[in-house]
C-alpha cells in the first residue's frame, strides 16, 4: 500500500517545482535572468529556499520548452536569443495560418459563422482593451482558433508548439499602446475579410499583421535587453 504521507510529500514537491518553474520563467521573460546567463542548481535552491529536487524538476520543464539548457554537470544557461530561429518560427506560423484562412473561407456560411462568432464578439463587436499579459493570451487564442477551425489536429499541435516557443519574445508586442491598438484593428480586419469570403484580402492582412509583429518584437526585445544590461546590479 502507498503511504499517505508519501503521497502528500510528492504533491508538495510537485507544487513547489511548479512554483519554482513559474518564478524562473517570469525571471527569463522579464530579463532578470538574461539570455546567455549561467547559474547553478545550488544558486536557485538558495534563492528559492528549496531543495535541489524540485529545482531540478523545474529546470527540466524549462529545458523541454527551450528556455534553458544544461551547461555543465550542475550548471545551466538561459538560452541565448537566436533571432534567425525566432523569425523562422514566425514564417512557419504564416504558412499554417494562411492555410487556415483559406479553409475558413471555403467553408459553408453556417460552419464559418460557428467558428467566427466568438472571435467577432471579442475583437469586433464590443472590443474591451485587455491589459498586456491578458491580451497576449487572447492574441494567442485568436491565432490558434483560426488553425483549430481547420479540424486538422496535426496543424493545431504544431501551431500550439510554435506559440509556446515564441512566447518569450511575442508577449513583448503588447507592452506598447500602439501595438495593442494595431492588434485589435488588424484582427478585426482579418475576421471581417474571412466573414465576406475575401480569401486573398484576409491572407494579405494576416501576413502583414504577423510580419509587422515579427519586426516590432525584434526591436522591442533588443531595446529591453539593452535596458536590462544597463540596470545597476543590486549589492
Amino acid at each position: 500500500m502507498t503511504n499517505d504521507n508519501d503521497c502528500v510529500g510528492k504533491k508538495r514537491q510537485a507544487g513547489l517545482a511548479e512554483r519554482i518553474y513559474l518564478a524562473l520563467k517570469n525571471d527569463i521573460f522579464d530579463f532578470r535572468l538574461m539570455p546567455g546567463e549561467h547559474f547553478s542548481e545550488n544558486e536557485i535552491s538558495e534563492r528559492m529556499a528549496a531543495s535541489r529536487t524540485p529545482v531540478r524538476q523545474a529546470l527540466f520543464w524549462l529545458e523541454h520548452e527551450g528556455y534553458v539548457q544544461v551547461y555543465s554537470r550542475s550548471g545551466w544557461q538561459v538560452k541565448p536569443f537566436d533571432f534567425t530561429y525566432f523569425e523562422a518560427l514566425y514564417d512557419l506560423r504564416i504558412v499554417l495560418e494562411m492555410e487556415a484562412v483559406k479553409r475558413l473561407c471555403m467553408m459553408s456560411a453556417e460552419a464559418r459563422r460557428e467558428h467566427l462568432t466568438p472571435l467577432l464578439a471579442f475583437w469586433c463587436d464590443a472590443p474591451q482593451m485587455a491589459p498586456g499579459k491578458t491580451l497576449s493570451r487572447q492574441d494567442e487564442a485568436f491565432h490558434t482558433a483560426l488553425v483549430r477551425a481547420t479540424g486538422n489536429s496535426e496543424m493545431v499541435r504544431v501551431h500550439v508548439e510554435l506559440t509556446e516557443k515564441m512566447r518569450i519574445i511575442r508577449h513583448l508586442d503588447f507592452t506598447r499602446e500602439d501595438r495593442v491598438d494595431a492588434t485589435y484593428s488588424e484582427h478585426a480586419q482579418v475576421l471581417q475579410a474571412i466573414s465576406q469570403q475575401q480569401m486573398e484580402e484576409a491572407q494579405r492582412i494576416l501576413t502583414a499583421h504577423i510580419s509587422q509583429s515579427k519586426a516590432e518584437v525584434r526591436k522591442i526585445t533588443l531595446h529591453r535587453l539593452q535596458q536590462a544590461r544597463l540596470q545597476p546590479v543590486s549589492p
